[in-house]
This record gives C-alpha cells, structure tokens and sequence, in this order.
C-alpha cells in the first residue's frame, strides 16, 4: 500500500499592502509584499479507490465541493484528460490557519492538493501548468506554490519572488469576527468616496535588503478598523510588546507583529485573552515553505 503524502502548507501574511483603483473587472489594483510563515494546516492525501473524497473535523469548513481543496481536485483532474468527476484519492484537511483573518488558509490548502494530488494521480505537470490552474482558482493561490517572500501585483495574482526577508518571530491575533473580503475592498471605496484620508503611518523594517528598509502597511487597515474597533484594539495591544512593526494581513480579520525572536514568544504570552486567538510563528523561507507542500 503506498504510504499517503502529509503537507503542511503554511499561512501568509502581507507585509504590505498598496490598493488602487477597481478595475473593470470589479478587482483592485494591488501591490502586494507576501509573506509565507509557519502558522499551517495539515493535508494528509491517499491513494483510495472509488470517488475522490475529502473529510475535516474542522468547525464551519465544508467538506464539499465548495471547498476550495475540492475544486483545486477537480481541476487539475480535468487538466489531466480525465473525464467525469474526481476518483482515487482521499483528502483529510485538518486546519491550523484560522478562517476568515487574511491568512490565505483556503488557498495555502488548494496549492497544497494540486502539488499532492499531482503525485498521487502520476499527474506529472510542470510548474507552469500547475500555475496556471492555481491563478484559476483564485488571486492568492498562485503564491503558495512559491513560497518565502514575493511581491503580488494586478488583481494579486502575478506573482514575483524576490529576495527573502530575514527571519523574524511572529504573533497572529485572530478576534472572534471575521472580515469578508468584498466588504472590505467596498470599505475602502466608500471611504475613498467621502473623502476620508488614511493617516495611518508605515513601520520600518530592516529585513536584510541592501536597498534598505520596507514599509509594513495595509491600505484596507483603517477602513475595516472603523468598522470593528477590534482591530485598532488588537493593533494597539500589540504595539504595547514592542514589536518591530504591526499590520493587518489581507483583509482582516488576523493582525500580525514582527518580532526579533526570542521576544516573539513572551509577546504572546502577554497577549493572552479569552476572546483572541493568539498564535506564535515565524517567517519562512521558500525552500522551506515549498518543502511543506511537497514543491
């Protein structure tokens, strides 16, 4: 019997990130610094006759085909030729990356199961196929199959990978709300619209480049933290551990700090609170974050 692969795609957050105009596609323009971390799910992929399957004990996560490791299954079973729907494999997703917080859990997961099922089904696609299929099933997709560090522009799905920053402790704080992405692009355009100004300042992080320091920013931070008071709330609980800088990932609802290690860690502890999900991880580089998804 073939032993089932293990896959522990790992999270993102965004070191910054620039949101333009909406194009007339309904999109954003965006330029985007992604960030893998160690923060991750578990996808263990076997060899199983009879229909594709997929099973979770997660809470709220559908083990449907609305799941988006259900569709990365089909398509890549269609690229391959293959007719009908799905057969041979079995899925157990368990999930480590809170949903809804901005972390890229679903696409971590559906990057993962086209890479393991490619194997699984003697697929045997190159990368460029396998990027092609993962921009179809979403923006950040596309990303988890590359890993560490890489700047996203267009909609967020061109992806360019560029040096990795060096490695820094991290601290997620995920509340008990959660952001839907449409809601907060439509923030900011109403925002934008009356003329509210975001004064929010970036943080200055030296991560090793020789052109100098990035600015950790998130153009959406302040207009999801009018919102949910939440947010400012998590950001400023934050900034009182002395982190390097403080963010909002994606569109919320999970902020992030930087931290030297080992002050990450008693950060985190100082952090604790009933209502909060508080996590201790890392940044990673690609290599190791492409050998969590078997890359």
């Amino acid at each position: 019997m073939t032993r089932p692969l293990i896959l522990r795609p790992g999270a993102k957050i965004n070191l910054s990130l620039r949101v333009g105009p909406k194009r007339p596609d309904g999109y954003h323009d965006v330029r985007t610094l992604l960030q893998s971390i160690a923060l991750h799910d578990t996808l263990t992929i076997s060899a199983r006759s009879g229909p594709f399957a997929l099973g979770t004990r997660a809470p709220g996560v559908p083990a449907d085909r609305t799941n988006l490791v259900w569709k990365a299954a089909m398509a890549l079973w269609r690229a391959l030729g293959r007719e009908g729907d799905p057969r041979g494999a079995h899925v157990r997703l368990e999930k480590g990356i809170p949903a809804a917080a901005g972390l890229g859990g679903g696409s971590a997961d559906a990057a993962a199961t086209l890479v393991g099922l490619n194997t699984v089904w003697n697929g045997r696609l190159g990368k460029p196929a396998l990027h092609a299929l993962a921009a179809g099933l979403g923006a950040d997709v596309p990303f988890f199959l590359l890993g560490g560090t890489a700047l996203g522009a267009g909609r967020g799905d061109e992806i360019y990978p560029v040096d990795d920053v060096g490695r820094f402790g991290v601290v997620v704080i995920k509340p008990s709300f959660g952001v839907a992405t449409a809601d907060a692009y439509g923030w900011l355009d109403a925002d934008r619209a009356a003329g509210i100004a975001d004064t929010t300042a970036p943080g200055l992080v030296d991560v090793g480049w020789p052109h100098g320091p990035i600015g950790v920013r998130n153009d959406l931070q302040a207009a999801v933290a009018r919102r949910h008071e939440g947010i400012g709330e998590m950001i400023e609980a934050l900034r009182r551990t002395g982190p390097i800088a403080t963010a909002m990932t994606g569109s919320g609802s999970a902020v992030f700090g930087l931290f030297r290690e080992p002050a990450a860690r008693l950060a985190a502890k100082a952090l604790a609170r009933p209502d909060w999900l508080v996590c201790l991880t890392r940044t990673l580089g690609r290599r190791e974050a492409a050998r969590h998804i078997g890359g």
